[in-house]
């Protein structure tokens, strides 16, 4: 198991360092946008807490190829994931004009969550051109998603740091002006997200023409006519694991909209707050990844008793890693809003919300790798329904209640995003009590030869 614990940290740790690069593209919006204005940094939380909640929901969809392909891979089946490949491309380009849709037109999800009219202009103005960059984004997810199932994610994490560097200095330029360009404000990173996300999928395209690696796979054949049974497959998949993803992230995300309605310093802080949550949840997301290729890698060999090991080495690493990163919060929850804002006020409100945002990290650790896991065994509609009942009845609509509606809380707490943060803390951390318990029945039926040792693949 030894070999295992290497392999899967070598996997994972590539990743990790290629999503931190990533969420290092929000953090240095995040600190750009507030150095720029509180004003600027509250439309930011708001914008892309609906980017977010777009993009991830249909990125959830086509992650959930990873089993499929990792699975092919274990079989040796290199030209059936390229055919596969291709068809995936289909879904991409509808996930793409679904999520343009919305973004380009987001006045009545504006109006639903009441966003104050000061901010609706920046934040309208933010989404259209994020809606500009989302098939470029969706494309380099594929992208991703083929390489984890590979197990080779070390191209993918090469082209997202060296975009690192182009994005901060596009986003500060562009954020704040300079050689002959005006301010733009929050816009401004918006703009520099869809010039960087188009340049990185244009090297994606490259590599894949290119490298060694994809020859195997015959990618660069003719394109097929659309495979209605694959594409079929693909969404009995997918659609249960992105409403899934869609339901955890608007959790998190649309709290940030029913924030805005307490002002500019409940935002900022709930901002920062998200931002340092979203950090962390890269770890175990990067865990999950890992952990979910090798196992279903083990699956297309035929180990299944293999891959049960591998799955719950998985989970007591994540148990691990989530408590602490937690700790590690808790002891810095003082200085770490320093980083991104010289604000006093939004400094002391962000220290107390990172109490919460700890606690909500240590379940959320575990439940990330587990639902990784439970797609892995093709379990689908049940983290979806466990998820609408606690993450959005008592995470989301909990913390609604506390902070609007219940007389007792409501005079002290409508002014802080608190509720939110503790309601979702508690319901994580059931939701992960039930993954893990749904994790081992799904393995010890699997044992007693009521679950198929080996699901059919997409």
């Amino acid at each position: 198991m030894s070999s295992e614990i290497s392999l899967i940290a070598r996997h994972a740790g590539t990743v990790l360092v290629g999503q931190l690069a990533v969420m290092a593209f929000g953090v240095t919006d995040t600190i750009v946008a507030g150095r720029f204005s509180a004003d600027a940094l509250a439309a930011l939380s708001v914008a892309s807490a609906v980017f977010v909640s777009v993009y991830v929901s249909l990125m959830g969809v086509l992650q959930a190829l990873l089993p499929v392909w990792a699975e092919q891979y274990g079989r040796g089946e290199a030209q059936a994931i390229g055919q596969s490949f291709r068809q995936s491309l289909y879904l991409a380009l509808a996930a793409s004009a679904l999520g343009m849709a919305i973004l380009l037109f987001p006045e009545p999800l504006l109006r639903l969550t009441e966003v104050p009219d000061s901010m609706q202009e920046s934040v309208r103005h933010y989404l259209i051109i994020v809606g500009w960059a989302l098939p470029s984004a969706l494309f380099f997810r594929l992208y991703t998603t083929l390489n984890q199932a590979l197990g080779h994610p070390q191209l993918v994490t090469w082209i997202q740091v060296g975009a690192l560097a182009p994005k901060v200095l596009l986003s500060i330029w562009f954020t704040f002006g300079g050689w002959g360009l005006e301010p733009q404000g929050a816009a401004g990173c918006a703009w520099a997200t869809l010039l960087v996300d188009y340049a990185i999928a244009a090297m994606a395209l490259v590599l894949m023409r290119t490298q060694r690696l994809y020859r195997p796979l015959q990618l660069w054949q003719r394109m097929e006519a659309p495979d209605w049974q694959h594409l079929g497959n693909f969404l009995r998949l997918g659609i249960p694991a992105g409403l899934a993803i869609a339901v955890e992230v608007t959790s998190f995300t649309l709290v940030a909209l029913f924030v805005a309605r307490q002002g500019t310093l409940a935002a900022a802080s709930h901002q920062i707050a998200a931002n340092l949550a979203a950090l962390c949840y890269m770890l175990p997301l990067s865990l999950g990844i890992a952990v979910s290729a090798r196992a279903s890698w083990w699956r297309g060999q035929g180990q299944e008793a293999h891959a049960q090991s591998v799955a719950w080495l998985g989970v007591r690493l994540a148990l691990i890693c989530g408590t602490v990163l937690s700790a590690g919060m808790l002891l810095t929850r003082q200085w770490l809003p320093q980083i991104y804002t010289g604000d006093a006020q939004v400094v002391a409100l962000t220290a107390t919300l990172l109490l919460w945002v700890a606690l909500y990290h240590a379940a959320d650790s575990i439940q990330c790798v587990c639902i990784f896991l439970l797609r892995s065994w093709r379990v689908t509609l049940a983290p979806l329904v466990v998820y609408c009942a606690l993450l959005w009845g008592v995470g989301l609509g909990g913390g609604y209640w506390l902070a609007y509606k219940n007389e007792a809380t409501r005079a002290y707490w409508s002014t802080t995003p608190a509720p939110f943060w503790i309601a979702v803390a508690a319901a994580l951390a059931v939701v992960a009590i039930i993954f893990v318990v749904l994790v081992q029945r799904v393995f010890a039926a699997q044992r007693h030869d009521v679950w198929p040792a080996r699901p059919d693949a997409a």
